[in-house]
């Protein structure tokens, strides 16, 4: 069964990185994504974060720029869908963030959600669910990798 998953940042760093047992269900998350068996989109913006985050890490855990190409290049655009937000969109993104006093670096994760919707999804598998409360005025599940890998198994 096909599943409009939207992944963000944080999944597709401890997917593609191990970090030990806590990246484990990000790493079954992108397995599902390599066996085709599930619709998986991302956020143009993810693809930066991606880039940005993995070149910075601690060094036991950092990719050189190169790696985090190809990694971005053959897992993240070769995989999944790359979504940005339509330009008729963004001034009522901006409203609503107005509107719902978001502030700070919150803006993006509500950017990202409204790319979700955008794109169809489903729902969105971050492991900061709470920072994506903007999803659920979409109508948008928001779940952990552990929390997506659960329900999958119930609706495959």
């Amino acid at each position: 069964m096909a599943v409009s998953a939207f992944l963000d940042t944080s999944v597709l760093v401890a997917g593609l990185v191990d970090f030990g047992a806590q990246s484990r269900p990000s790493q079954q998350v992108m397995d599902l994504v390599a066996a085709r068996a599930m619709k998986p989109a991302t956020a143009w913006h993810c693809c930066l974060e991606f880039y940005s985050v993995t070149t910075r890490m601690p060094a036991e855990f950092r990719l050189t720029p190169g790696d985090a190409r190809q990694l971005i290049e053959e897992e993240i655009l070769g995989r999944l869908g790359v979504h940005d937000l339509p330009a008729p969109e963004r001034r009522s993104l901006i409203t609503a963030a107005a509107t719902d006093a978001i502030t700070g670096g919150r803006i993006y994760d509500a950017h990202i959600a409204d790319v979700a919707r955008a794109a169809g999804a489903d729902v969105i598998v971050t492991d900061n669910r709470r920072h994506f409360l903007a999803a659920l005025r979409h109508g948008l599940r928001v779940e952990t990798p552990a929390e997506f890998l659960a329900a999958f198994g119930k609706r495959s």
